[in-house]
């Protein structure tokens, strides 16, 4: 008996023969030839291997085939990848891992390495983002229109933009090399077990798709459309602490400094429509449209109560304290006149997004090859945060104050309150600590007695266009063929803010609290979970939208430093020699070539300081616009060899110079300055003097890229086309890395706000030769590692254990990377010593089912802060744990084509929690997801 797969070649000379549906076009085109699906009919007497079988298989022959060190995952079946979502499938690959984000994996870390560090490609073309920088968020393109994913490890010089830890590479569907016609549905219900946390919101969701495929006119034309739509809740418990004092002595123990807690309610929706048509009116020229919409929503309600503790004067009684760590730890008290804000917080996460490319390749008969390829891919993003007060009165010391007793460990703290936070006869719309006190818009628009909230609504435009032609020569003998080619890539990202501080309309004199009308209240949320028993609920959109609240607009010189557009334009001519020679038994093959990319980069952003007051009490602040552009030249070679033995051994070697480009957001032109009085900068003061140094902030526009020179070396065993094992060893030497340093600026050609006199009547000194806090290019350091991964279906030993099987892959990594200069190795966002994943299944007779889990080591990750801002937090180490069984009705049957399954996700409900830098005892943050359990199907036609 033999397995089959069918397989369907084009005429290119890199075709590689993958299994299953999914596609996987060479790198050095945007787009080339696919496989077939796999053939269901199959001969007599053979054995068709379908569904995750198939896929691996698929995945298997792509690492085997290609020249680079590759990682993939390709579709089950038409629009049916093996997981959910494609970033839990590609976090199951050897070396990868994910950072869970609302309770779903939508970044990638490849190789210890942040998301920023790698790339993403959708058809081999470069992608806009959702994010504040160039990472994509994966959980903006549904796993249904996405047939293969390629993650390339090792650079190669015919793919256009590539990262430094590697890239990732989407592939949806090409009809012609389907070569038949199908149409497939699909549906999935979702259950959140933690139930609906917040009033509105829900704890079942659904999830719908569609396929068409279809060819016509003997042929040469095809067509391919897929669409997705999801509505699905997510539900986090979530514990933070501010931070903790204390210095650790017996007298003066570790306690919490306060707390911001939330029951966090998301419901996602997303539309995704996929489209391809191609035409092939000749055998030497093929014509390739891709088309891509998404339309992304992220509503999230937070509900809480923030507690100013130990840091916001509360006194503090500790009754039970551990000290069998290096400091000593309050572990039970209580704490006195605490002043608590409840919390009515909405996120709000809108992105539309936009894909087109155009591929036209013509392949000669007399070895001479061409392509030209056309794309655009844009994003229009809209990120609300708007927070929302209320308390037992305006002001500190006016209303209520509570006694909490609190008892904390490693799972955070709980807290045991006197005050009843849901009762709407207590807890009022206010500021109950008074917080930004009187402010005053530049139009004369007043809040009194502090703000009741805070409105922060982010607009952000990315594009980008990218134009490609290659003309390629085939050759004889040792090389194969070289491809020249020249690529252009215009990006431009912007970001208006849009800030206000949030007042009651009622609030005239500085002094009211308004009770939250009846028809906006919405029954009480219970964080039982934190001790903290029910609080009151309400949508602040709705009290704005009802004249409850106004906004005044926030006049100050952060906003509008906030502000920048980067563009860049980027030249990258490329040569590559392809090598295919035989060897005895052995056949070496691979590629050298070189990148050059011509960089031209442009920012525009503004400088702003607050010189003084305009009549009507706002801020004056004094903006000057700045333009600063730069441009530069890398150049990248790259090789690539691959030797392969008759006894199914091949070894590869990998040798590259690689970069990534700089963050956009690091790239801002603007720059916010003051005055520190009391600290002269350097400057000898006179005595009896006082003297004020100036320092800023600021992006940097003359960012150049990490740059990296790396080496792969591997050893893989393969066992047909079904299985392997391999070893990967890596290693990069990072000659460049970007930090943020204070460094010298002249302040003399700026605006500077008087500074005033000293005690004495005279006026204060100011130096204005102060620094900047700036990103800068400074050395890195090294990161290098093991991987060692395999998949091995266990009919590879004996047939008696056919249809059982594993995959998986365990590496280990270890940085000495030196961010600051001259500061200890630390480790990098996103570094995990240890990595591991691994998938047990059985597939047979219809029948499937298996079991995956996830594991990284502690690593440092990056988490949405105070007005978006990136905060850095180190994370526990963490264990995912995910299974499913299906079955597939079989041909003869009367169901057949239909596929039914039951998945459940993070079943053991890990948690992702980050602890204090001292003390692993002192829980930041501590948030629970719950377990979530679908059911679907699907019937192919």
């Amino acid at each position: 008996m033999t397995n089959i797969i069918s397989l369907r070649r084009g005429a290119s000379v890199l075709a590689l023969g993958l299994a299953s549906i999914a596609f996987a076009p060479t790198a050095a085109t945007a787009q080339d030839e696919s496989s077939a699906p796999v053939d269901e009919a199959g001969g007599e007497g053979d054995i068709v291997v379908t569904g995750f079988r198939a896929s691996l298989q698929s995945a298997v022959n792509a690492k085997k085939n290609r020249d680079q060190v590759v990682e993939s995952v390709s579709a089950e079946d038409i629009g049916k990848l093996p997981d959910a979502s494609i970033a839990e499938a590609i976090a199951r690959l050897p070396g990868l891992t994910s950072q869970r984000v609302s309770g779903r994996s939508n970044s990638i870390s490849i190789r210890g390495f942040a998301p920023d560090f790698s790339t993403t490609l959708l058809n081999g073309r470069e992608q806009t983002s959702t994010g504040d920088n160039r990472a994509v968020e994966y959980d903006q393109y549904p796993s249904e229109v996405v047939s293969q994913v390629l993650v390339y490890k090792s650079p190669m010089a015919s793919i256009i933009g590539q990262g430094l830890s590697g890239t990732v590479d989407m592939r949806t569907i090409r009809p012609l090399d389907y070569g038949k016609r199908v149409i497939s549905v699909g549906g999935r219900g979702v259950w959140a077990d933690l139930g609906k946390l917040n009033s509105g919101s829900n704890k079942y969701g659904y999830r719908v798709n569609g396929s068409y495929v279809d060819q016509f006119a003997n042929d040469t034309i095809g067509i391919a459309l897929a669409a997705s739509y999801l509505d699905e809740p997510y539900q986090i418990q979530e514990f933070n602490a501010w931070g903790y004092a204390g210095d650790g002595t017996a007298a003066n123990p570790v306690v919490i400094g306060g707390s911001k807690s939330y029951a966090t309610s998301t419901q996602l929706k997303r539309l995704g429509l996929q489209g391809t048509l191609q035409w092939q009116p000749s055998p030497n020229f093929t014509s390739t449209f891709d088309a891509f919409y998404s339309d992304f929503k992220d509503d999230q309600i937070k509900r809480g109560i923030e507690l100013p503790l130990a840091f916001g004067g509360a006194g503090v009684n500790v009754t039970d304290i551990d000290d069998s760590g290096e400091y000593v730890f309050a572990r039970a008290g209580t704490f006195t006149n605490v002043e608590g804000v409840v919390r009515n917080d909405v996120f709000e996460r809108k992105a539309k997004l936009y894909s087109f490319g155009w591929n036209n390749k013509w392949q000669g008969d007399d070895g001479w090859n061409a392509h030209v390829d056309i794309s655009m891919s844009k994003t229009d993003r809209n990120e609300l945060i708007m927070e929302s007060n209320a308390g037992t009165g305006r002001g500190g010391g006016v209303g209520a104050t509570d006694t909490i007793g609190f008892t904390s460990d490693r799972n955070g703290t709980v807290f045991s309150p006197t005050l009843n936070y849901g009762d709407y006869n207590l807890i009022q719309l206010t500021s109950p600590l008074g917080w930004g006190g009187d402010q005053t818009a530049v139009n004369g628009d007043r809040i009194l007695g502090g703000q009741d909230g805070y409105y922060n609504n982010r607009i952000i435009k990315d594009e980008l266009w990218q134009y490609r032609v290659e003309v390629e020569r085939e050759l004889e003998g040792f090389l194969r063929s070289v491809q020249v080619g020249v690529n252009y890539t215009d990006r431009k990202k912007s970001l208006v803010p849009d800030e206000a501080f949030v007042g009651l309309v009622a609030n005239t004199d500085g002094l009211t609290s308004l009770p939250i009308p009846e028809q906006y209240r919405l029954g009480t949320t219970n964080l039982s979970y934190l001790g903290l028993g029910p609080v009151v609920s309400y949508d602040p959109r709705d009290l704005l939208a009802g004249g409850i609240y106004k906004l005044v607009a926030n006049p100050y010189g952060d906003v509008v430093v906030k502000a920048y557009d980067v563009s860049e334009k980027l030249m990258t001519a490329y040569f590559q020699a392809n090598i295919d020679q035989e060897m005895g038994s052995s056949v070496l093959t691979g590629n050298v070539g070189v990148q050059a990319i011509f960089t031209d980069q442009n920012s525009n952003g503004a400088s702003a300081s607050f010189i003084g007051t305009n009549p009507n009490g706002s801020p004056n602040i004094q903006g000057i616009p700045r333009r600063v552009s730069t441009d530069y030249v890398d150049v990248l070679p790259s090789l690539n060899l691959s030797l392969r033995t008759a006894s199914d051994f091949v070894f590869r070697v990998g040798l590259a110079r690689e970069v990534i480009r700089p963050r956009l957001d690091d790239m801002r032109a603007s720059l916010s300055y003051g005055t520190t009085v009391g600290d002269p900068g350097g400057m000898v003061c006179p005595t009896g003097r006082q003297c004020a140094v100036v320092r800023g902030d600021t992006g940097n526009p003359d960012l150049r890229p990490w740059r990296a020179n790396a080496a792969d070396l591997t050893v893989e065993k393969y066992f047909g086309s079904s299985g392997y094992v391999a070893l990967q060893l890596f290693y990069k030497d990072l000659k460049s890395y970007i930090y943020n340093q204070a460094i010298p600026f002249d302040f003399s050609n700026y605006p500077i706000a008087p500074v005033g006199n000293d005690t004495n009547g005279q006026p204060i000194i100011v130096n204005y030769l102060g620094t900047v806090n700036a990103p800068i290019n400074g050395e890195g350091g090294s990161i290098y590692g093991a991987e060692f991964a395999g998949t091995l279906p266990f009919s590879t030993f004996t047939a008696a254990l056919d249809g059982f099987g594993v995959t998986g892959g365990v590496s280990y990594t270890k940085t000495k990377i030196e961010p600051t200069p001259g500061a200890p190795a630390e480790d990098i966002p996103g570094y995990s010593k240890w990595v591991a994943n691994g998938t047990a299944y059985f597939e047979k007779w219809g029948f499937n089912a298996r079991v995956s889990a996830r594991y990284r080591s502690s690593f440092v990750g990056e988490l949405s802060g105070f007005g978006g801002a990136r905060v850095r937090r180190r994370a526990r180490a963490e264990t995912i744990v995910d299974a499913q069984v299906g079955y597939d009705f079989q041909p003869g049957s009367a169901l057949e084509g239909l596929s039914i399954f039951v998945q459940g996700q993070n079943l053991t409900d890990e948690p992702f929690v980050t602890d204090d830098p001292r003390d692993s005892r002192a829980v930041i943050d501590y948030q629970t997801y719950g377990r979530r359990f679908l059911a679907g199907a699907s019937f192919k036609f």
